[in-house]
């Protein structure tokens, strides 16, 4: 399958996200909402993905959540296999945790470009509060990635970049 475009489209909203992370630090307000500095910012007006958040989410609490949601993004995007459930649900699960109404409401965003991007999760939380019921800024725990089982063969392989977005190697013969 040739998700090339995807790929390209998923890395533009992470570039997306991360320009509103940095206008939002650089109004210096970090116990401010995002929704009302969304509207008192020209320069957060184009960021639509904004209004999806819970309105009462703040600076603060963004950067947290921001973080934990796309801090796998780049290694996942440069995988041979694309798993779009695991791009998808670790924004639903970080991001949008308590916030079924703004989860939709961001998924449709992103779907106008990519459209696969949360199908098939489930709106898990749909009885939930609007607002989670915990201070996710102040959860501050490990993270781990995924841990990857490499044969030892691979191991003691030439480090030569195979397959997406690499081209196969040509003969030289």
């Amino acid at each position: 399958m040739d998700d090339r475009f995807d790929r390209r489209e998923l890395l533009l909203h992470l570039g997306d996200i991360l320009a509103a992370l940095s206008c939002l630090n650089d109004a210096n307000e970090p116990g401010a909402s995002v929704a009302h500095l969304a509207q008192k910012h020209a320069s957060l007006q184009d960021f639509a993905f904004l209004r999806a958040l819970a309105p009462t989410m703040t600076v603060a609490e963004f950067n947290t959540r921001v973080a934990r949601s796309f801090f796998l993004w780049p290694s996942e995007l440069l995988e041979a296999e694309l798993n779009r459930d695991g791009l998808a649900s670790t924004v639903q699960q970080n991001l949008f945790d308590g916030n079924p109404d703004g989860w939709n409401a961001y998924i449709g965003y992103v779907q106008k470009k990519v459209k696969w991007f949360g199908v098939g999760l489930s709106n898990h939380g749909k009885d939930a509060l609007a607002e989670p019921s915990h201070d996710v800024a102040n959860e501050v725990g490990p993270v781990e990635a995924p841990v990857k089982v490499v044969p030892a063969a691979e191991v003691d392989a030439r480090e030569e970049k195979k397959g997406w977005p690499w081209p196969k190697p040509r003969s030289t013969s």
